[in-house]
């Protein structure tokens, strides 16, 4: 068996819903933790929950789209925990949903690529000549549905872009040991994890964060030789079974 075992870990793109579990998860299993998001208030109040439970987080408000905030996290964050052997870019920025293509601002598109695309690739390249030097690591990719059959047009098309940057670097770097994995997240996720019976009272049912961390656990833990470059998750009672 080929296991690896990450002891610190980023999540760049730390919310309520799915960040935080990812979050919960990583430091359960005994990660060092480093967590960036725009809203310090939040990322802070996680940190400081999951220090008191006994895991060493370090808290840095970031906008990963913005290059020299990126270098200066993970400068922080090399000297405060060490070298990086986990990174899940979590990040997006959308815009309005629903909004029609001609009302769309430059402004606006642009925030979505930069947050999306352009700090997934900000936030990779901080942690990918360390890896290379243990022959070792792992990135992950949250993605979505809407990157394979269209959606809202900003969030769509980032996500599209993220995917194919995600493949592109697996291509590059499965074979000098990096494991590189695109979660495509067909579904709306809730923001408590603590109350999964919620879904069944909805017509359109909510996915658990928590159940969704542990699966970007299980693909940290795949060994080497039967590694994961895409899965697919989605609610059981989706419409596309009716």
């Amino acid at each position: 068996m080929n296991a690896f075992t990450p002891e610190v870990s980023v999540i760049a793109g730390v919310g309520p819903g799915l960040g935080a579990s990812l979050a919960r998860k990583f430091a359960k299993e005994g990660c060092r933790l480093a967590l960036l998001a725009r809203s310090p208030d939040f990322v802070e109040a996680l940190s400081k929950e999951l220090r008191d439970q006994g895991t060493e987080t370090l808290a840095i408000p970031t906008d990963v789209g913005d290059a020299d905030q990126v270098a200066a996290a993970f400068e922080r964050i090399r000297d405060r925990l060490g070298s990086v052997d986990l990174l899940i870019n979590n990040a997006s920025a959308s815009g309005p949903f629903g909004q029609p293509f001609v009302e769309i601002s430059h402004d606006s598109f642009a925030r979505g690529w930069r947050v999306g695309v352009l700090g997934a690739f900000l936030c990779s390249q901080a942690v990918v000549p360390e890896m290379l030097k243990k022959s070792a690591g792992c990135i992950l990719f949250t993605g979505a549905t809407s990157s394979v059959r269209g959606g809202a047009i900003t969030f769509s098309s980032a996500k599209f872009a993220m995917r194919g940057f995600a493949q592109a670097l697996a291509r590059e770097l499965w074979p000098k040991g990096i494991h590189v994995a695109h979660i495509v997240v067909d579904g709306v996720i809730g923001e408590n994890e603590l109350e999964p019976d919620l879904e069944d009272q909805l017509a359109e049912p909510l996915m658990n964060p928590a159940a969704i961390a542990d699966v970007y656990w299980g693909l940290v833990e795949q060994d080497r030789s039967a590694w994961s470059l895409e899965i697919d998750l989605r609610p059981h009672r989706e419409r596309f079974f009716e």
